[in-house]
């Protein structure tokens, strides 16, 4: 893995927030501190967009969690959980956030990824094959895919120093 980072390189954040939210939970029993994590990402370099992909559901309570996303600078795209016949549940962002990605790679040098999903590594290949992008990974190592690992031109382990990226269980924090 090699990454090169310079102050004028221009940054997209893409956050798979169920990704490390159910990361955090099984591993630690803890909720993501998201800000943390994004200013540790983008270490020093242009802010382009920060986008994080969460799902709504009937009762709302997931509101407060949105607006802090927001206070902190973070663009949310929102969706509705789906209930299947049975009670099954799906809330499955992958499309989107590589539809995105995908859009915003000829305005940006560098594309963050903010998930361990092994689902995206045909987007980390086609981002920087097609466009020639910087593709980092940001995930708990534990819980990611190695191959999507091995592929990223630089991997931010959020394992290696958790108490830094999770915050105690508090409603509407970051």
């Amino acid at each position: 893995m090699s990454s090169i980072k310079h102050r004028e390189q221009r940054v997209g954040i893409f956050i798979d927030t169920q990704n490390l939210y159910h990361s955090a939970k099984h591993l630690y029993k803890s909720y993501v501190n998201f800000s943390q994590v994004v200013k540790d990402s983008l270490t020093g370099r242009k802010l382009v967009r920060a986008i994080a992909y969460v799902i709504t559901t009937e009762s709302g309570e997931e509101r407060g969690f949105f607006e802090a996303l927001q206070n902190a600078g973070i663009e949310t795209k929102t969706k509705n959980l789906q209930i299947f016949f049975g009670g099954a549940k799906k809330a499955d962002w992958d499309v989107g956030i590589a539809i995105d990605a995908i859009k915003l790679a000829d305005k940006i040098d560098t594309v963050i990824l903010v998930s361990g999903d092994g689902d995206f590594v045909p987007l980390v290949e086609y981002l920087k094959n097609k466009y020639g992008c910087q593709v980092e990974v940001v995930a708990f190592g534990k819980s990611s895919s190695g191959k999507l690992v091995d592929i990223a031109d630089n991997f931010l382990d959020l394992d290696e120093n958790p108490k830094k990226y999770l915050m105690q269980k508090q409603k509407n924090k970051l």
